[in-house]
C-alpha cells in the first residue's frame, strides 16, 4: 500500500553553514509548507524546507523526495543530506 509522507525540515546554523535538524511529519502538503515557514523564522535556524516522499513502508521502497518549498538558507546540494 502506497503512502505519502509530508515533512518540514529545519536547517540549523553552524560555524560552517547549515545542517539538517529534526524533521517533523505533517498531515498534508499545506501543513508541511506552513510548518517549514515557521521553522525558518526560529532564531537557531538558517532556513527550512517542506518535502514529500511516497512509498510502501511494508516493502521499504520509497521514491526520491520532492521538495515542495524552501525558506531561507538551505544547502546547495540536498543529495548529501
Amino acid at each position: 500500500m502506497s503512502v505519502t509522507y509530508y515533512v518540514a525540515l529545519p536547517f540549523l546554523r553552524t560555524e560552517v553553514g547549515v545542517a539538517a535538524g529534526q524533521g517533523q511529519e505533517c498531515p498534508n502538503e499545506k501543513a508541511a509548507i506552513r510548518r517549514a515557514e515557521v521553522m525558518s523564522r526560529e532564531p537557531a535556524n538558517g532556513g527550512a524546507l517542506a518535502f514529500k516522499r511516497t512509498g510502501d513502508p511494508s516493502m521499504g521502497s520509497f521514491s526520491d523526495a520532492t521538495v515542495l518549498k524552501t525558506f531561507g538558507e538551505i544547502p546547495d546540494d540536498l543529495d548529501e543530506l
